[in-house]
């Protein structure tokens, strides 16, 4: 099983920073998701900004969500 999300930071350009349990911090590029079904909501800033940690991954507060090993796997060392 890969680390999981322990704190979660939007940053600039549609990009989150990402610490795992193994306080490893990764960047996760959002920007390939904003123009898509469920996750457009996110293209309003405030409301992108507004991520938190939630259930060992990261979540909006309209339930938008991504699995805790798709962030791992896709996102770069920070």
């Amino acid at each position: 099983m890969y680390p999981r999300i322990k704190d979660v930071k939007a940053q600039d350009d549609y990009k989150i920073l990402l610490t795992f349990t193994n306080d490893e911090l990764k960047i996760f590029d959002m920007k390939p998701y904003v123009n898509k079904g469920f996750f457009k909501q996110l293209k309003e800033r405030s409301y992108f900004n507004t991520v938190k940690p939630f259930m060992d991954s990261i979540q909006w507060k309209n339930g938008q969500d991504l699995c805790p090993d798709t962030l791992y796997l896709d996102s770069q060392t920070a």
